[in-house]
């Protein structure tokens, strides 16, 4: 008869610890130290166990033409090609911003493949009604409504699928684990025998994840090593856009990202992001320019707006939306002590369009040019575009990936691109429409502008 003997373990974290403790040493989160009994398991396999022999690598086939199109181009090129036969991808975000949707989408557009869907938080009438909202239909994916993995294994020995959904991880329980569902200890152990299972069969398997509050993924850290690509969806669920990006991936890079728009219908794919992240207005505003930025290795063009106006109260207020605080203070200050403006005494809001959030230093030359725009009320022209990091001492610093910058906003017909002095060295500007302006100083950008 297997052991049985009883831990303490964190649920925010997966800390383990012989007793019961107030505040958790490792995440510092108070009373989330839970008792679970955790027992050895007997001799338990999906399949008999087979002996493996070790191969020279250079007689090992590899399977990289394999990849199986899930018919979404957005996700199979974030995936790197497609699904890989017997990978375990763990896609998370938070509630509401279309995690399950996503993953019935994909379901859907492989008519070609059997695959099963597993809910363990909806009836099949609720996906159902989702799946004649986003107006598809196939009669080749199957539902199932259950959440004990070995009832799970019986129904996929017999119908032997070709793609496996879960939905969620954190509703899946074994009885090997006398624990509840979405207990560490659950998590992990349904996690490693979807592995084997996904391992064994060549069966890709996807995994829907909560998220904890303060951000990521719940359950063990253990959870994000035994998979081989974790998904995360950013974005507000008060925005239409939807950002997919993949945090970790054996079989492709992490520097791809996906834009979806929630509608009606799920997720719609957005080819060219740039035209939806910029407003599309008749006349010149002030306060507003657009920044050519780069996430990973896909460029695309923001806007960024920006109201300074009178203190109404003593201190003068700072926000932000989508773009670092502690950034726009310090841009702010550099324009004061080197520029000579005097924006202490004034409120400065900036937001970047489209609800997105912004961390390419390359967008600095775009929000002190909708600062100065908004506080001089003279608008920067529409066909202008900003691609530079701005420095301490009011140097325009260069920034990578410059030429494929230089490109989208030539795609899109801006007529001159300010980039910095150093960036422009070994660039050939004849083979460009669009006319390359060099900084190397704020005066200078004030000259150019105003």
């Amino acid at each position: 008869m297997a052991k049985t003997r009883s831990i303490f373990v964190c649920q925010n974290c997966g800390n383990e610890s012989s007793k019961w403790i107030g505040k958790c040493p490792v995440c510092h989160e108070w009373n989330t130290y839970v008792e679970e009994v955790v027992q050895k398991p007997d001799r338990f396999s999906l399949k008999a166990e087979t002996r493996s022999v070790p191969s020279p690598i250079s007689d090992i086939q590899g399977h990289e033409n394999q990849r199986i199109l899930t018919g979404s181009k957005e996700f199979d090129r974030l995936l790197g090609g497609g699904l890989v036969p017997g990978s375990l991808i763990l896609l998370g975000g938070e509630p509401g911003i279309g995690k399950s949707t996503m993953a019935l989408q994909v379901l859907l557009n492989m008519p070609k493949h059997k695959s099963l869907y597993i809910s363990g938080e909806e009836s099949q009438q609720q996906i159902k009604l989702r799946s004649e909202r986003i107006g598809q239909d196939n009669s080749n994916s199957y539902v199932l409504c259950e959440t004990k993995l070995e009832n799970i294994f019986n129904i996929l020995e017999q119908l032997n699928p070709g793609l496996l959904i879960i939905d969620s991880i954190q509703t899946i329980y074994t009885e090997r684990i006398e624990s509840s569902p979405g207990s560490v200890s659950q998590v992990r152990e349904t996690a490693g025998l979807l592995l084997k299972y996904s391992k064994e069969t060549g069966v890709p398997v996807i995994l829907i994840g909560h998220i904890t509050k303060d951000g990521s993924l719940a359950g063990p850290k253990v959870l994000e090593h035994i998979v081989d690509t974790v998904l995360y969806f950013e974005g507000d669920r008060n925005h239409l856009y939807r950002i997919l990006r993949a945090n970790k991936n054996r079989f492709g890079s992490t520097a791809e990202l996906a834009i979806y728009e929630m509608n009606d219908r799920g997720l719609r794919e957005i080819d060219n992001p740039s035209e939806l992240l910029i407003s599309q207005f008749d006349e010149n505003l002030s306060g507003v320019s657009i920044s050519a930025t780069m996430d990973g290795i896909r460029p695309f063009l923001i806007e960024t707006q920006a109201l300074v106006s009178s203190a109404v109260y003593g201190t003068p207020q700072r926000s932000s939306t989508g773009f670092d605080l502690r950034r726009l203070n310090m841009l702010l200050a550099v324009l004061e002590k080197r520029a000579g403006f005097r924006l202490a005494s004034k409120d400065v809001f900036l937001n970047i369009a489209g609800g997105i959030k912004v961390n390419d230093p390359a967008i600095d030359l775009a929000v002190i040019s909708s600062v100065l725009s908004s506080n001089l009320d003279q608008p920067v022209s529409k066909k202008n575009c900003f691609s530079a990091e701005v420095g301490l001492s009011g140097e325009i610093r260069p920034v990578s990936r410059i030429e494929q910058r230089i490109l989208e906003a030539d795609k899109l017909g801006f007529e001159k691109i300010f980039v910095s002095k150093y960036n422009i060295k070994n660039l050939k500007k004849t083979k460009y429409n669009i006319e390359i302006v060099e900084i190397n100083k704020i005066e200078k950008l004030v000259r150019e502008l105003f």
